[in-house]
């Protein structure tokens, strides 16, 4: 009985040609787009504010009692 192989994707040939696709693209967009990509910086990093700030606190969602986790914390000694 043949089984299957559980080899992933990125080691297949495929993959492979994909991921140098992707390095050569990568290339290209950095060297001769570097004005735009500069130019942008300012308004990705406003950007990442907020959506870090979202995702870090999981959207401030239900108003958890922050005291319960504490209470599981080890306590220091004096």
């Amino acid at each position: 009985m043949i089984t299957p192989s559980t080899s992933s994707f990125w080691r297949s040939r495929s993959g492979i040609v994909l991921l140098g696709f992707l390095i050569v693209i990568g290339f290209f967009l950095i060297t001769e787009h570097t004005a735009h990509v500069l130019g942008a910086l300012p308004y990705l990093l406003l950007a990442a504010c907020p959506l870090m700030h979202l995702f870090m606190h999981h959207g401030h969602s239900g108003g958890e009692d922050h005291s319960k986790h504490s209470s599981t914390t080890p306590e220091s000694k004096p």
